[in-house]
């Protein structure tokens, strides 16, 4: 597939300071979003988690501290953990970010671009299964099928609802 680099913006919580940061490489095996520490302090961005561990490809376990910031690629925008970068680190824009910002990676032309519409559960539920002993609280979910019922429950006397 390859590997490409994407620039950015970084700012504060806040949005009183901001940074361009030329050259992330875009990694969809990173959970986490890697900025130098020294960018982030610059913009006074708080370490709120301290020593957390990570495995690197190598298999090698660090620890890093992380922080909270907007981060933005062209028009797109997101809130996001980022890990304070040390010195040797790779700066990286990670899977977490790029589904925050809506973005995927389009592999043949080696850069991002829109997702697409995001997908949301309704929270509808399509039937209510009444019985004898559990009335009105057995449900079969619109979505996904999802159903609470016993195997050995029937489903005789199921009525809509809305």
């Amino acid at each position: 597939m390859g590997t490409f680099h994407t620039a950015c913006t970084v700012s504060d919580l806040q949005r009183q300071k901001s940074v361009a940061v030329k050259q992330l490489l875009v990694d969809t095996g990173s959970d986490s979003t890697w900025i130098r520490s020294n960018v982030l302090e610059g913009l006074g961005v708080k370490r709120e988690k301290k020593d957390l561990k990570f495995v690197l490809a190598n298999g090698e376990e660090i620890t890093r501290s992380v922080g909270f910031v907007f981060i933005g690629v062209g028009d797109a925008y997101t809130v996001d953990e980022v890990v304070f970068a040390e010195e040797g680190d790779l700066g990286l824009l990670g899977a977490r970010s790029l589904e925050g910002l809506n973005l995927t990676v389009d592999a043949s032309h080696r850069k991002l671009v829109a997702a697409g519409p995001r997908y949301a559960a309704t929270g509808r539920i399509q039937k209510e299964i009444v019985t004898a002993d559990r009335p009105a609280n057995l449900y079969l979910c619109q979505i996904c099928g999802f159903s609470n019922r016993q195997s050995s429950e029937t489903t005789d006397n199921v009525r809509q609802t809305s």
